[in-house]
């Protein structure tokens, strides 16, 4: 290239742009690109370093105590403890299990603090390094020497292990004292003479571990029994005040309450007693008394019962005291205020014959209906009787309890008021939810007992045959109170009479409209008397005209069904008639859509459904199944004779004698036309020829008047069996109708089994 052109080439390069100056130039417009790349895998890879390191540094010092348990346990079975000289290695063993056992005491106290449980590893270690810093010291103390002063240290070990850790932790630690004993005498040479000393410290180890396991088990169990009686006194009490204070009515507490229900009336039995308490206080503070107490009348009104007390006596009783007796009894008698003074004698809660100089006894009595529930007393031992004063701060304090107690009789009846619309509701909707007629009546039953304590209930059904009218029990219960066995008389049915259910089903209404004797009362029919029983309700299901049945109610408590109870029924029996109407129509529907509608028989598709079914289930469990296929004989020429509707009525006869022949077990559908098919389960060729011999002899055996004279009929069967014949529903429906139509073309009216088929000489002969 001549001087003249150098520059011309040298400016032509960039513009052109060859591939080095264009690679050149795209590196350096990348750089900045890949110097970040570089930068951030480089900064990953650091925190990824980082993260590892600092994991490897936690796992070094949690494994730390372990690793000094294991060095310091070799080192006793290498007995480099019993050197009398203590060297720097000896000391920095010692130091360092010292750390050890420090930092899983700290480690413990952390996680007890955060509320981590004692983990199974962690109590091993723990007891490890005790076990390792016991032999130690052993060795040390003992300077070489087969017994040791220090020996008890490892029995006492024993027993830390088993007192705080768990049994499989001490069942752990304890057989590694056993091992550290046999191995110390392996080390010292396994000298016969030395083993009786190590078999009796390993055996100390073990009785020291057992003996006080089981003492410390008996301790538990004993802790376990005393707080489990405690709280059951407590739980009684609560039940017992909550009467007294009228918050649960006389006879509900029978059955054990939910824990919902008990935690309520808990809390509002120590609310009311917070108030007695605080009421109390105010009465010994401000009357200067010597005992102030709050007694409250039982269920029965005979009796008074101590329920809160403060006084400086002990011998303020508290057993129950006649409610008519004393001046509390006086006070209880009358309703108002009772004043004593001077040399008072009738004094019933001390049971010292103590005679107080002053008393005053004010009744705690409800303004609604003017009921006594109980009387509040307070007395002096100084001759200084109670003014009116005393006697007003005394009522007004009476008052105050009893509106306490009020308080929470109202907040409990609002939680049992919305307690038994919400069963009322779910009554509702578990009856919308029911679809099968059975269902039904057992929620109905289920039902009306939850509403209310009732100790029988029954369910009837009106039935029709023809103009016949009878009724029929589906289903009964009896509660704990009544006597006799309900479901004893479910499937019981009587006649159409002058009962309460019959006459209750034919005027659409409740009965009775009054109390009546039950026991004289005529409730389903003569034989059939209710014991037990003292208020009874029948009420009738129905849904729009129709009426169904009735639901019987009997309780043992006299007047049980009060207007507002009886409306609910009347509500609940009313859905449950609904519910009766949709499970009928629900079944017809059902029945329906499964069933031949001339002959009641199943249908093809379901007779397929139910097939298939058995013959999974006979393959499943290697037993045998057989089919029937059958055809009447010559059935076009009886619709060609006699019409159809004669045809009609030969295949409902011969449907009919089919059904009745057949088993329980068996599944009887019309197959198509004039055709029908019958699944045998568990049954061999043999026992499926049988049947069929006897619904061919029944069938041939039937009459049918017609105007052209008496008709009779006759069919052929074949029969296949699973799996001998075939292991297919198909084969096995094809099987069987190959032996159908081979009775057809050899004379009909026989029956042919798929074996037949199968032996020559047998269809030579046939």
């Amino acid at each position: 290239m001549s001087p003249a052109e150098a520059p011309a080439a040298v400016v032509r390069a960039p513009v052109g742009r060859t591939p080095s100056v264009r690679s050149h130039l795209e590196v350096q417009r990348q750089r900045p690109l890949l110097v970040r790349l570089y930068g951030a895998a480089f900064s990953e890879l650091g925190v990824a370093g980082g993260l590892a390191r600092r994991r490897l540094g936690r796992f070094l010092l949690r494994s730390a105590p372990a690793a000094v348990a294991v060095v310091v346990v070799a080192l006793v079975l290498l007995r480099a403890f019993e050197s009398s000289a203590s060297g720097w290695g000896q000391t920095g063993v010692l130091s360092a299990l010292a750390l050890a056992l420090a930092a899983a005491a700290i480690r413990r106290g952390r996680g007890a603090a955060a509320g981590r449980p004692f983990a199974l590893r962690e109590q091993l270690e723990l007891g490890t390094l005790f076990l390792a810093a016991s032999h130690a010291i052993l060795q040390t103390a003992s300077g070489g020497a087969l017994e040791s002063p220090l020996q008890p240290l490892v029995y006492l070990l024993m027993a830390f292990v088993v007192a705080f850790l768990d049994r499989p932790a001490g069942a752990g630690i304890a057989g590694l004292a056993v091992a550290i004993e046999v191995g110390l005498w392996w080390a010292r040479g396994a000298v016969a003479e030395d083993l009786g000393a190590a078999v009796v410290h390993a055996g100390f180890v073990l009785l020291f571990g057992l003996l006080y396991h089981a003492v410390l088990a008996a301790q538990i169990v004993a802790s376990r029994r005393a707080e489990r009686d405690a709280i059951e006194r407590r739980l009684a009490e609560i039940d017992r005040c909550a009467r007294e204070f009228r918050l649960l009515q006389p006879g509900s507490g029978e059955a054990p309450p939910p824990d919902q229900q008990r935690r309520l009336t808990e809390a509002a039995v120590v609310e009311i007693e917070a108030a007695v308490r605080g009421a109390l206080e105010v009465v010994e503070v401000a009357l200067r008394t010597h005992t102030c107490a709050v007694f409250l009348l039982s269920d029965d009104d005979r009796s008074l019962t101590l329920r809160e007390c403060r006084s400086r006596s002990d011998a303020v009783t508290s057993e129950p005291i006649p409610a008519g007796e004393g001046a509390l009894g006086g006070a209880v008698r009358r309703g108002s205020p009772v004043r004593l003074a001077g040399d008072v004698k009738a004094v019933t809660y001390y049971s010292d014959a103590t005679r107080p100089r002053a008393l005053l006894a004010v009744p705690l009595v409800e303004r609604r209906g003017n009921h006594v529930r109980g009387v509040i007393v307070a007395d002096r031992m100084e001759p200084q009787a109670f003014g009116d004063e005393d006697e007003r701060l005394l009522v007004t304090l009476a008052g105050e309890i009893l509106r306490a107690v009020a308080a929470e009789r109202l907040l409990a009846d609002m939680r049992h008021a919305r307690d038994e619309k919400e069963r009322f509701y779910e009554a509702i909707r578990r009856l919308n939810r029911t679809s099968k007629l059975l269902d039904v009546f057992d929620v109905a039953v289920q039902v009306v007992r939850g509403m209310l304590p009732i100790n029988f209930s029954a369910v009837t059904l009106r039935e029709t045959e023809g103009a016949r009218v009878h009724h029929r029990i589906v289903r009964a219960a009896y509660g704990e109170e009544g006597a006799g066995a309900g479901p004893a008389l479910e499937g019981s049915r009587y006649a159409d009479n002058t009962g309460l259910v019959a006459s209750a089903t034919r005027l659409g209404a409740s009965l009775p409209g009054t109390d009546l004797d039950v026991a004289k009362a005529v409730i389903f029919d003569d034989a059939t008397r209710l014991k037990g029983v003292n208020s009874i309700r029948v009420i009738p299901l129905k849904a729009g005209e129709e009426v169904y049945g009735t639901l019987v109610l009997g309780s043992a408590r006299r007047h049980a069904f009060s207007s507002d109870v009886a409306n609910q029924l009347e509500v609940v029996a009313l859905q449950v008639g609904e519910s009766i109407g949709r499970a009928r129509l629900f079944e017809q529907t059902e029945r329906l859509a499964t069933t031949d509608g001339l002959t009641g028989l199943l249908n093809h598709r379901t007779f397929q459904e139910r097939a298939d079914a058995q013959l999974r289930q006979a393959e499943r469990y290697g037993k045998r199944l057989a089919m029937l296929l059958c055809d009447i004989d010559h059935f076009k020429t009886v619709n060609d004779t006699y019409g159809h509707p004669m045809g009609d009525v030969v295949l409902k006869g011969v449907a009919a004698t089919i059904a009745r022949e057949a088993r329980t077990t068996d599944i009887v559908a019309r197959y198509g036309g004039e055709e029908f098919s019958v699944v045998m389960p568990e049954t061999d060729a043999v026992g499926a020829m049988v049947i069929a011999e006897r619904i061919r002899e029944r069938i041939g055996k039937l009459v049918f008047e017609t105007e052209q004279g008496p008709l009779r009929v006759t069919m052929s069967l074949g029969v296949a069996t699973f799996p001998d014949d075939a292991a297919k529903k198909a084969e096995l429906i094809e099987r069987a109708d190959a032996c159908l139509y081979h009775a057809k073309r050899h004379g009909r009216n026989q029956c042919v089994a798929a074996s037949v088929l199968r032996s020559p000489r047998k269809v030579a002969n046939a």
